[in-house]
């Protein structure tokens, strides 16, 4: 369903490569020498509790901007209040996975004429473009089920895919005017995508009930199925579909829970590093045998913490390796650490600590010399160079900053957004 506020001939996207491309080596690569006169870069982050998204600039860390993401609260509520069903699993939201606070915002991308932002709004099972100069919703899309999570942008800018968490299925609309062009079906909460193969195909994971309490590893069967696939981009068949438990218990890893969380690619595509639910570290999967090759267990510096204290299941949560494919950057979650890793010895840099800092996410810069991070305990972003695995900058932001993108602005809304 579509609610159209502006004319979607405002929306002139342009055909040449978007930045804003998912958290792994696609953040950056064939971006690095786009150029144009009348967009600049920027950085976004999204405060999921405040419901804003923060415009940074990616050398100075200035804050260009602050724009409302949810201009539309009142009516959204309202609307929502008079159905008992949608209000029943709004608050469930707000209770089990906002821990007490609506999610406002998970997810977003610029276009690539940098006038508009495309955002996903989780309590409000949507997905809105804003107008980044009026500030108003041109187009809404409601995505299946109660709850809209994360999203990818195709390399050419031209598609956004976001996946329904309660709906078990990933919608593909066109960014111009927020049409559905296609869908997928995926498993139980669908979770990560990313385009792959200079956008042909996505490479999607479910990641499961992460709210449910039946954490004990013998219970993990019971929270809904996790899937790991590849999808054509362009028919939305499932061409891949990975056993990750088979491959799990393989490697001896029979305890280990299949969720897959943050995932990012080496350079070629061949090989894909990733988080799973209660694993402190990260795994590597061959893409083409479907196998574990390596496994990196990294720090736990909470080991009496009980698994159902575990946010959202996350003991790590953001991971994204750099364009050149010889740094990982690692988000420790429930340990309030980031760090460094080698690609090829695994050796760690330091551990970036921050108390209650509970870092959510990782991506490249633009430039691929530094990660951003997000601490959604302490509302800061951090930029930490790959090369020596130090912070260089930290900039204050909204409340709970989740996902942060790369992307364009146009340089006539700065200032003044």
């Amino acid at each position: 369903m579509h609610l159209r506020t502006a004319v979607a001939a405002l929306v002139a996207v342009a055909t040449s490569t978007l930045v804003a491309a998912p958290a792994s080596a696609e953040e950056t690569r064939g971006a690095l020498d786009r150029r144009s006169d009348d967009v600049r870069r920027a950085v976004f982050v999204g405060n999921n509790w405040d419901g804003t998204a923060d415009i940074l600039d990616p050398a100075s860390f200035e804050r260009l901007g602050r724009i409302d993401v949810v201009p539309d609260k009142d009516e959204r509520i309202q609307e929502i209040a008079t159905n008992p069903y949608r209000f029943a699993y709004f608050l469930a939201i707000r209770a089990l996975i906002g821990e007490g606070h609506d999610q406002l915002v998970d997810d977003m991308y610029s276009s690539n004429d940098g006038q508009m932002l495309v955002v996903s709004r989780p309590s409000f099972a949507d997905v809105v473009a804003i107008d980044l100069r009026s500030k108003e919703i041109v187009w809404r899309f409601e995505v299946g089920g109660v709850r809209s999570d994360h999203m990818a942008m195709s390399p050419d800018g031209r598609r956004v895919v976001v996946s329904a968490s309660t709906g078990n299925v990933v919608h593909v609309l066109r960014v111009a005017d927020g049409v559905e062009v296609g869908r997928f079906p995926s498993g139980g909460s669908p979770h990560e995508n990313i385009f792959i193969d200079g956008g042909r195909r996505i490479l999607h994971a479910s990641i499961g009930m992460v709210y449910s309490p039946l954490d004990d590893p013998a219970l993990d069967p019971t929270k809904q199925e996790r899937v790991l696939q590849i999808v054509d981009a362009r028919t939305m068949k499932i061409v891949r579909s990975y056993d990750l438990r088979k491959a799990l218990d393989d490697r001896g890893m029979t305890r280990t829970s299949t969720a897959v969380r943050p995932m990012t690619l080496s350079p070629d595509d061949k090989t894909f590093y990733f988080q799973l639910s209660f694993f402190h570290g990260f795994v590597v999967m061959d893409r083409a045998t479907g196998e574990i090759t390596r496994v990196k267990h990294l720090p736990n510096l909470v080991p009496d913490m009980p698994r159902e204290q575990y946010v959202l299941d996350s003991a790590h949560h953001g991971i994204a390796m750099n364009p050149a494919g010889t740094k990982l950057c690692v988000a420790g979650t429930m340990s309030d650490y980031a760090t460094v890793v080698a690609a090829d010895t695994f050796r760690r840099g330091p551990l970036l600590k921050k108390p209650d800092g509970k870092p959510y996410w990782v991506t490249p810069s633009w430039d691929g010399r530094s990660c951003y991070i997000s601490w959604s305990g302490t509302d800061e972003v951090a930029k930490i160079s790959y090369r020596t695995g130090r912070i260089v900058q930290t900039v204050p932001v909204g409340d709970h900053p989740q996902r942060v993108r790369n992307g364009w602005v146009r340089k006539d809304l700065v200032p003044g957004l």
